[in-house]
């Protein structure tokens, strides 16, 4: 029988198991994350917000980034050799971490987010305030265009439509969720074609190239339709 005499300034020691701890953790840290993301995301109207989409493909969604769960899986894609020549950040996992968390402690100009279909993580995107990016000081911009940079992550869903569907779906998202903007832009590298023409196939127009610090881009705008007026 244990003893019962510890005196009234005696603390229990408890040993928690390591696993406990570290789960705990990571759900702190998912927590503040998700927070932060949240405090700052008023600048896009709360991606996290936006609800799916139902695609030819799929039903997709945008979920914003949680590191520990998401940044293994984004940094395997950008070690992927079609990925790394553009987006360059190929290396150890904290190069892709150290990318993502210069967006989530920002102030909400740019939300990383892990492009979900039918319930399988399969693309990272980054949506970002196009008006108040350094791309605004490369060409004209208007208040409230927004931007789009993406990747699709596995080989087999590249190829196949999917890329083209799925950019098409974030205009329309992007366009009825943020009232305010009229212009979706992306500014994909001009030597990444395939790129190029899945924007085009979403209905975007090519509008000029763009020289920008890291490379040669290709503006591409989608605007917002009469029809599409808020």
């Amino acid at each position: 029988m244990a003893s019962t005499d510890a005196g009234p300034d005696d603390t229990l020691d408890l040993h928690l198991p390591e696993e406990f701890v570290a789960l705990f953790g990571r759900e702190g840290n998912d927590r503040a994350e998700t927070e932060t993301a949240r405090a700052g995301d008023d600048l896009l109207d709360r991606v996290a917000d936006w609800g799916p989409a139902l695609t030819p493909v799929g039903v997709f969604h945008l979920a914003p980034v949680r590191v520990e769960q998401h940044v293994p899986l984004i940094s395997r894609w950008m070690n992927d050799p079609a990925v790394a020549a553009f987006w360059e950040l190929t290396g150890p996992e904290s190069v892709t971490e150290e990318h993502v968390r210069a967006q989530l402690a920002g102030d909400g100009r740019s939300v990383p987010c892990v492009g979900v279909l039918d319930g399988v993580p399969m693309s990272y995107w980054e949506i970002y305030r196009a008006d108040l990016d350094p791309l605004a000081r490369y060409c004209p911009v208007r208040p409230h265009d927004t931007g789009l940079h993406l990747l699709i992550g596995d080989v087999a869903d590249r190829g196949q439509g999917v890329g083209t569907t799925l950019i098409g779906a974030v205009a329309d998202l992007v366009l009825a969720r943020r009232p305010g903007c009229t212009r979706v832009l992306a500014e994909p590298d001009v030597r990444n074609t395939a790129s190029v023409a899945a924007f085009l196939g979403a209905g975007f127009r090519f509008s000029a190239e763009v020289d920008l610090p890291a490379k040669r881009a290709a503006l591409m705008i989608r605007d917002r339709t009469p029809c599409e007026l808020p």
